[in-house]
């Protein structure tokens, strides 16, 4: 009989909507029946592409007496962090601050009052490397909790103190200037991995936000180190297994130093990101393999996350069927050599194996190996390697497929616009913005209420119940203000205000910090508050890029001055841990380049010549340059007020901090002052 859990919307709940384990969602009544019933919580928290989060779930979670044991002793809720990010946030720190190590599936014991006491992450049937089995932890934790009560509850007391105590003030700080930036690169410098590209070792995530300071700082200072490392970075993993190799897109990250083998999950937030660094390591460069992937990546968002209602799907599984009813991590990905000639023959099966690197051995298990592009000598002819990539492709789209987790989450929907805007905009692929308008219109269709407050989440068509987060308000401010210098239509900087107005009354304190959750939202243990980036730009980062780019369109002071204070805390953390605050400094390259602000003003929206002035508009590489596009005399945009023709003809103006160049009609002209 299914749990309470198969009302919920998320996919990840409605996995464990048949355990028998009687399963709560985060609400106030599962903690009233611990009360009432005077047990400890358990909180599990997982996503639907977590491969441990599998495994437990099997192992444990469907498992008949541990459940019956779980629900006689505890009151069990399920929360998927996807969709209650403040809730995973608050959790995690107390996870991390506890055993110095956190991940998912998270397992937490709190106290009927929400405060924890007892932390882990995944837990075995059967007691093995180390870790005791989660049937022993269950006994051990009920034991605790009947013959030890007051040690508990001044346990969970003093990690909710020490938590509290954790808030951060560096809102009234200044913005970071030329000397930490400059500090930021060297950091960089220091833990980049010259001979695989990317920075630290294993397991290696894609640093896409790293790479957009490295790229803006290099546009601004003309940093030669700093686009080398952009640059190697991104041939690197393009190269390896962490990029699909048939079907485009980047999965999570690579266990190994080398980009070989992934682990399989593919997130939108990470194509999204990487998407639009790859299209801007082209606009930078030229590179026909950042061409390549920004577009393959782009197609896959559109093709394989792209939900009915024309926003997209959270993620791809890790795991599936690997044709004898056993679900694998990345059965649908990998290939052995007999696979190759199955489908190719054996000539072409050893040109497969040659140029996508698969071994006998393997580089995967049991045999298989992950598709990768290694350097190697020797000329392979174009159109043979393309029917070979063409006829795998369709031998794999006949594999059992991961399952997708088709949840809309708006932040990262909000990446997803950005990405496919300007990947559309910048090599004339119309269906691609068209895209981003789709996704665009649901946001504010299904996710905005009528005081233009967001919902966190939807499905099939209907608003999920969670309110939106920082990330949720600034990523999709960010992918909004991005389509609208790609369009010319000036509403969607007019809904890119009413999200910012929120982050300035909501999420932001006197000093100037910002938190996670709105001044209005459900009171956790503590509010959450990180500014750092990890798989996503930081609500905190992200929020700080969008005000200073809305300010550059509109002039509006108290937006600028909101960026800047929140910009005081890339100056504490940029010299000190660069790669985990790249969105921060990226948006501090924009504040000391200006921003710039382009505005491009023709006779008619269909004119040639004012098409011509806004694409190179758009492919100017000054970090965090703003482009308005309308016609004579438009209100669509503020910074077309009393922009005329030059001399009859489409011009563009150029002005940063408070001083504008002459208008020129020139778009050789127009490239050199955003280039430079």
């Amino acid at each position: 009989m299914p749990n309470r859990l198969a009302q919920a919307t998320s996919p990840y709940l409605l996995q464990h909507a048949d355990n028998p384990v009687d399963w709560w969602p985060w609400e106030p009544q599962a903690f009233e029946e611990a009360r009432r019933r005077d047990v400890p919580v358990l909180l599990s928290v997982g996503y639907s592409a977590c491969h441990w989060c599998h495994v437990m779930a099997a192992e444990s979670f469907e498992d008949e007496a541990g459940a019956a044991y779980l629900n006689e002793h505890f009151v069990a809720v399920k929360v998927d962090r996807e969709e209650r990010p403040d809730v995973d946030a608050v959790y995690m720190e107390a996870v991390q601050a506890a055993t110095g190590q956190g991940g998912w599936p998270m397992t937490v014991f709190l106290t009927p009052d929400a405060e924890p006491f007892y932390f882990g992450t995944y837990y075995p049937p059967e007691p093995r490397h180390g870790m005791p089995s989660f049937r022993q932890v269950l006994q051990g934790v009920h034991q605790a909790w009947a013959e030890r009560r007051d040690e508990v509850t001044d346990v969970a007391g003093k990690i909710v103190r020490d938590l509290t105590g954790r808030e951060i003030s560096y809102g009234d700080a200044q913005a970071p200037g030329e000397e930490q930036l400059g500090q930021a690169l060297l950091g960089l410098t220091r833990e980049y991995d010259p001979q695989r590209g990317g920075f630290g070792g294993a397991p290696k995530f894609p640093p896409s936000m790293v790479v957009e300071f490295l790229l803006r700082h290099h546009a601004r200072t003309g940093a030669e180190g700093a686009l080398q490392m952009a640059r190697d970075t991104c041939e690197r993993m393009a190269r390896g297994g962490i990029y699909d190799q048939l079907g485009g897109g980047f999965a999570r990250y690579s266990v190994d130093r080398e980009w070989v083998v992934p682990h399989f999950e593919k997130m939108l937030y990470d194509n999204a990101l990487l998407c639009r660094v790859y299209a801007h390591l082209w606009r930078a460069t030229g590179s026909d393999l950042a061409r390549r992937v920004a577009l393959e990546t782009a197609d896959f968002m559109v093709r394989e996350l792209r939900t009915a209602e024309g926003g997209f799907a959270s993620a791809l599984d890790a795991d599936s069927d690997d044709g004898t009813g056993r679900h694998v991590e990345g059965a649908y990905y990998v290939w052995t050599p007999a696979q190759l000639t199955e489908v190719l023959g054996a000539d072409d099966a050893a040109l497969a194996a040659r140029y996508f690197g698969v071994t006998e051995e393997g580089t995967f298990e049991q045999g298989s190996s992950v598709l990768q592009l290694p350097q190697q000598e020797g000329v392979f002819e174009a159109e043979r390697i393309a029917s070979v990539r063409e006829r795998l492709l369709a031998a794999r789209d006949g594999r059992p497929a991961p399952g997708r987790d088709d949840k809309v989450v708006a932040a990262w929907n909000g990446l997803a616009i950005a990405a496919l805007a300007e990947t559309g905009a910048y090599f004339e692929r119309p269906d691609l913005v068209e895209a981003a308008v789709a996704a665009a219109d649901l946001l504010v269709r299904l996710h905005l209420d009528e005081q233009a407050r967001l919902f966190r989440t939807s499905r099939d068509g209907r608003a999920g119940a969670h309110a939106g987060v920082l990330e949720d308000y600034a990523d999709v401010a960010e992918g909004l203000l991005a389509l609208a210098s790609v369009t010319g239509e000036g509403v969607w900087l007019d809904f890119a205000g009413l999200l910012l107005d929120h982050v300035l009354t909501r999420f932001t304190d006197d000093s100037g910090s910002l938190y996670d959750t709105a001044a209005d939202a459900e009171r956790l243990i503590r509010r959450p508050q990180d500014p750092t980036d990890n798989a996503t730009p930081s609500g905190w980062s992200a929020a700080a890029g969008a005000l200073l780019s809305y300010a550059a369109h509109t002039g509006s002071v108290p937006h600028r001055t909101a960026a800047e204070r929140a910009l005081g805390v890339v100056k504490a953390l940029g010299p000190r841990v660069p790669r985990f605050i790249g969105w921060g400094l990226a948006a501090a390259e924009a504040l000391l380049d200006g921003p710039r602000e382009v505005a491009v003003v023709g006779p008619a929206p269909d004119d040639g010549a004012t098409r011509g002035l806004h694409r190179t508009a758009l492919l100017g590489t000054a970090p965090g340059a703003v482009v308005a596009v309308g016609t004579v005399g438009s209100d669509e945009f503020p910074l077309l007020a009393d922009r005329p023709l030059v001399d009859g003809a489409p011009a563009a103006y150029v002005c940063r901090n408070f001083t504008c160049d002459a208008p020129t009609t020139d778009p050789e002209r127009l490239r050199a002052r955003l280039n430079s």
